[in-house]
């Protein structure tokens, strides 16, 4: 792997997981931040994470070590239903853009699953007795 192939890997390992720093991507990949940081050295991510990435997370082999394709393997992406049109309209545009394009619509999507699963979590907190809002 190249050194901007590394980089570029790690980035994609970091989407396709929702962390944002080594940190917390050597923890969901179940490494320390050490050998994190020595993948960085040699320049190589070993295929076998990224294998059992892949089939975890329902991610594209392509995408995640060529940052080809999308990001979602092909059986598992939403097909539109024909009735809504404007689905199939947004999945159109959406394969129009650039791979930092969508890496950044990826993100902002993101964080709007975890804004939204943290006001969820506020009203259940709320809702318990004993707890002032």
């Amino acid at each position: 792997m190249s050194r901007s192939g590394c980089a570029a890997v790690l980035t994609r390992l970091k989407l396709a997981t929702g962390t944002s720093s080594d940190a917390a991507l050597a923890k969901v990949l179940g490494v320390s931040p050490q050998t994190l940081s020595s993948w960085k050295v040699r320049n190589s991510v070993p295929y076998s994470f990224c294998i059992d990435l892949a089939v975890h997370e329902d991610v594209s082999l392509d995408w995640l070590l060529l940052g080809e394709g999308s990001q979602l393997r092909a059986a598992s992406l939403p097909q539109p239903d024909p009735d809504d049109e404007w689905q199939a309209r947004l999945f159109a545009q959406l394969r129009a853009l650039s791979l930092s394009d969508l890496q950044a619509v990826a993100l902002v999507v993101e964080d709007k699953q975890r804004i939204r699963y943290l006001e969820q979590r506020v009203v259940e907190l709320s809702a318990q007795p004993g707890v002032r809002g």
